[in-house]
């Protein structure tokens, strides 16, 4: 059984959702990248960058504080969600994915904290011949540092450091603010789409930017350390979201009016926003409170996403899932987690390079963001009763989110696009190895496809009303001797595979009743399994009955289950032992009272042979049935398991109309583009003193499938002896139209 999560008792408060998530928001690439930005696209340009941005973030953070307000979110937040939607199998691979995102970003902001030491980095140097500086002399200890902190006091204290930190981080926009500006009045020359000669396509520098959006969803990580996750995530992420895009708009319009393109664009003087400042030093110490809150953020959420994995089971081994979900006996602090997350985080330091997983590790958070907003959509869509989040998204914000997530991963880099997708991929299959668990997926497909047929349901109805000459079967077959003979069962598989719509009927004999209502569930459950083991697309259920003719009534009536009516009844006998035969002869008036076309299948011993040759046999006493007879043969003709098969018609004329009918044949055949050939047509003189049976016997007695048409005079006159005196041939379909088909 899935192990439940444990919840902390610290109980942390909006706020620290809020500032976990605007603390990471307001990072490194606001202090060296967005001066960048504006220079090589202008004020409008980066506008643009942070609107197309937000398209993303912004219904990732509604869909979010959606799914939190319907759900208990528990340890591992975007993780935990992710997880309870889509099933532990999908779910664990998006969370491996996203918790090495969120392990490696640590690296990547104290990188970036590293650079706010670059005037005492040149200080050193200048003062104390300090040749041999390496910029890992404060990204190690700045990283164990990070980890003792998390270690000793947990998120508790981490909470507590992000107040001081996000305090310094305002304090430096404020006097960034204060800086001087383009001839000390702004608005006067503002120059809206001023940039560089010769700058950076727009999607280079919405790569190189872009990462400054996806912190919105850090807080979410705090999940299970929330006193109250379902009001806490979605009121901290949304703030936290709203108000960080506000603060970019003014650093952007901040920076086009204090600086000229050449300057901002310039990737020497990447500390622009300190030439601005009215203080320049506050620029530094901000940059430095900003990437290492991000840090701190991401301290915070990577090793409780490691954590809530590792007590989900998702590893492959028992001992890393136990050591992984283990935490401190009061307060769960995923005390193991942390340690592997600073392994990963120094692993990644001592490399340095990290440009290129840079990139990939991007991907990841796109696919994060990408299935969040596709569980919204879904979820909107599926209409199921028991989602009643108090807070709602709309399903279009949500599409847009997860559509704009995938289309921006391929447009920033193809490449990183295809590499992370495959890294998921394996993941997964990984991840699936010896776990059957589909629970989630299946709940939110299954409510997802259940609104398509729906609507699709009635759009066809509606189309229905309208009659068109465009003909498709749409047959219902009811037999009681299922377990004894699946031949029906076979035909109407062929026949629903690709052009129509088949539903099988199981009768049992009885009144109903518990006893009888239970047998009912068990055989319906047995054909279910047979019919998903031969991959069929025929709809199954199950009658209770005391009579065929009670059976026939209700059948007749039931609507179509793909929406437009059912058109076509078949039966089924034994040709061994025909004893059904009366009951079939006795009720099909009833079937012929409702305009029902009818199908009768008997079945032989051969169990259709080798599928190979169709024999249709036609008379000029029911030339009415051709035209469904060759169609019922084109349509079986369509089944893979009938791909080697081929159409012999035999039709039976008086001799002065056999050159005339055999012309009107290859005329229907050619202009109906049916694939027979005319060697295959055959037009046999009509005598008298020669029984037709007889013929039929020996000219097809080596058929798979021999399909006769019979009339309702010759069936009222002939009783059961019209089926019966083929012994010769294997399987027989008898059909009668209850009006001629046009073959268009």
């Amino acid at each position: 059984m899935e192990k439940e999560l444990k919840q902390s008792k610290k109980g942390l408060s909006t706020a620290a959702v809020f500032l976990t998530a605007i603390s990471t928001i307001l990072g490194a690439i606001m202090f060296l990248r967005f001066g960048f930005a504006v220079g090589n696209l202008g004020f409008l340009g980066t506008l643009s960058i942070i609107a197309i941005g937000h398209l993303i973030t912004i219904p990732t953070a509604m869909a979010i504080a959606e799914i939190a307000t319907n759900q208990k979110v528990e340890g591992g937040g975007e993780y935990y969600i992710i997880s309870r939607s889509f099933g532990l199998n999908i779910g664990g691979a998006i969370g491996i994915a996203l918790y090495l995102s969120q392990a490696v970003s640590i690296a990547f902001y104290i990188i970036a904290f590293a650079q706010a030491f670059e005037p005492l980095e040149l200080y050193f140097i200048e003062h104390f011949n300090l040749l041999l500086w390496d910029v890992k002399f404060i990204t190690i200890p700045s990283t164990l540092l990070l980890a003792i902190l998390m270690l000793k006091k947990g998120a508790d204290l981490g909470v507590k450091a992000l107040y001081l930190v996000v305090a310094l981080l305002f304090i430096s926009l404020v006097i960034f603010f204060l800086g001087d500006s383009y001839s000390g009045d702004p608005m006067a020359s503002f120059p809206l789409n001023e940039k560089i000669k010769e700058p950076l396509s727009f999607i280079t520098v919405f790569a190189i930017c872009f990462p400054g959006f996806t912190g919105m969803t850090a807080g979410v990580g705090l999940s299970g350390d929330l006193k109250n996750p379902s009001k806490s995530i979605p009121q901290g992420t949304l703030a936290a979201t709203l108000f960080g895009m506000l603060i970019y708009i003014a650093i952007v319009w901040k920076l086009a009016s204090s600086a000229s393109p050449e300057d901002l664009a310039n990737p020497e003087n990447q500390m622009i926003m300190a030439d601005i400042s009215l203080w320049s030093p506050i620029i530094y110490i901000g940059l430095a409170a900003a990437t290492f809150s991000s840090a701190l953020g991401s301290y915070m959420v990577a090793p409780r996403t490691l954590q809530a994995l590792g007590m989900d089971n998702i590893f492959p081994s028992v001992s890393i899932n136990r050591f992984t979900g283990k935490g401190k006996e009061e307060s769960n602090e995923p005390v193991n987690a942390t340690i592997i997350t600073t392994v990963i985080a120094i692993l990644i330091l001592l490399v340095g390079d990290v440009d290129s997983i840079a990139e990939i590790i991007s991907m990841f958070f796109m696919v994060t963001y990408g299935a969040i907003c596709s569980i919204s959509f879904f979820e909107h869509f599926a209409a199921d009763p028991s989602y009643r989040p108090s807070f709602r998204s709309k399903w279009y914000l949500s599409f847009i989110g997860a559509v704009g997530c995938f289309i921006i991963m391929f447009r920033m880099n193809l490449v990183y696009a295809i590499v992370a997708f495959v890294l998921m991929g394996l993941i997964f299959w990984g991840v699936s190895i010896g776990r059957k668990d589909k629970k989630g997926m299946t709940r939110i497909f299954s409510g997802v496809i259940f609104q398509l047929s729906r609507r699709l349901q009635v759009f066809l109805q509606k189309m229905s009303a309208e009659e068109t000459d465009s003909w498709r079967p749409s047959v219902i077959c009811v037999s009681r001797n299922t377990f004894d003979r699946f031949s029906s069962f076979e035909l109407l598989n062929w026949i629903s595979k690709k052009y129509g719509f088949g539903t099988y009927i199981h009768t049992i004999e009885g009144y109903l009743s518990k006893e009888t209502n239970n047998k009912a569930k068990e055989d319906l459950k047995r054909l279910v399994n047979v019919s998903d083991s031969i991959n069929s697309n025929v709809f199954i259920d199950t009658i209770i009955s005391p009579s065929v003719t009670s059976t026939i009534a209700q059948i007749v009536q039931m609507p179509g289950i793909s929406g437009k009516g059912n058109n076509t009844v078949m039966f089924e006998y034994a040709k061994s032992d025909p004893k059904n035969l009366t009951e079939i002869v006795d009720n099909y008036q009833l079937i012929k009272a409702t305009g029902f076309d009818v199908m009768v299948l008997g079945s032989s011993e051969r169990a259709f042979g080798f599928k190979r040759n169709i024999h249709l046999w036609i008379t000029s006493a029911d030339y009415d049935n051709a035209n469904l007879m060759i169609l019922l043969a084109y349509i079986i003709l369509g089944h893979p398991e009938w791909s080697k098969g081929s159409i012999t018609i035999f039709a039976v004329y008086p001799e002065e109309e056999v050159t005339e009918q055999k012309n009107k044949l290859l005329s229907l055949i050619t202009s109906g583009r049916l694939p027979i050939s005319s060697n295959n047509i055959s037009v046999i003189p009509k005598s008298d003193d020669v029984d037709l049976k007889s013929i039929i016997n020996y000219r097809s007695k080596e058929a798979d499938l021999t399909i006769v048409g019979f009339m309702n005079a010759k069936l009222k006159h002939d009783g059961e002896e019209l089926f019966k005196g083929y012994d010769q041939l294997g399987d027989v379909l008898f059909v009668n139209t209850d009006k001629q088909k046009e073959i268009v």
